[in-house]
């Protein structure tokens, strides 16, 4: 699979003019393009930050359902997602966001999946944990204070600084709403080793937040090369790149819809 890298940039830098093409082309394009779209929350967060991404590819014509992960265990949270995949009506795209990554590489594996897309998402091979990855390009959150742990071992982000690290993009109103009603994460989650990497079979494409503070933006680079996974950079954006950025990341999910192979 041919590896390609494309870079988003300000909007007044440059002017793009978009081609259409002809109608019999477009019909061709949606007939063989994968129709289910599954997206998947990362740690910290729930399933309603995927309402601006949602919106989207539901206007453009593609079934899309939304994981809510427990995040009381790695294993349930595999599980909440193979069980929104079996109620799937043929091949699905699945997407990650951040710890997200993780449960969809070891989910991807079911047959239906013709594609992964990561969203500033960890990407652990067979073996791996994102705990042990994210050493290797250590995240401005992972030296804070922000992490906070309550006394049965869950995680959580101090509401005063998870603007700062997680959603800095965002209006402090939204960041604040996020702050209050994340979702705590058991610790041992991000210790969760990977038994069969989805992406060593499975088409890959990888959206780096360019002002990520939660994973260090050169290990989702770094996840990228070595998964030779299409790669789309956002300059500009936080952790929170989902909500902050719903069309560029709906975008990037249409292609591996559009791309890969059904299958």
């Amino acid at each position: 699979m041919k590896n390609f890298f494309r870079f988003i940039a300000p909007a007044t830098t440059f002017m793009v003019v978009l081609v259409s093409a002809p109608p019999h082309l477009n019909s061709q394009v949606a007939e063989h393009r994968v129709h289910n779209i599954v997206l998947v929350h990362g740690a910290w967060a729930d399933g309603s930050g995927w309402k601006g991404v949602y919106d989207i590819l539901t206007k453009d014509g593609y079934k899309v359902s939304i994981v809510q992960e427990p995040e009381t265990s790695f294993k349930d949270d595999v599980a909440a997602t193979r069980r929104m995949l079996a109620l799937q009506d043929g091949p699905t795209i699945l997407v990650g966001h951040s710890y997200g990554g993780a449960v969809i590489t070891e989910a991807g594996t079911e047959p239906s999946v013709a594609g992964l897309v990561y969203v500033a998402a960890h990407m652990p091979d067979a073996g791996e944990d994102e705990a042990d990855d994210g050493k290797r390009f250590p995240s401005d959150l992972s030296k804070s204070t922000a992490i906070k742990r309550t006394p049965d071992g869950f995680t959580y982000l101090d509401p005063a600084q998870f603007r700062e690290y997680f959603a800095a993009d965002l209006s402090s109103q939204q960041a604040d709403l996020m702050a209050r009603s994340q979702v705590f994460n058991f610790a041992d989650n991000f210790k969760a080793v990977i038994t069969t990497a989805a992406w060593r079979t499975k088409p890959s494409w990888m959206i780096v937040s360019a002002k990520d503070r939660t994973i260090n933006p050169d290990l989702e680079r770094w996840y990228a090369a070595r998964a030779k996974s299409h790669t789309t950079e956002i300059a500009g954006a936080s952790h929170c790149v989902y909500v902050s950025h719903p069309k560029d990341v709906a975008n990037v999910i249409e292609e591996a819809a559009t791309h890969a192979q059904q299958p």
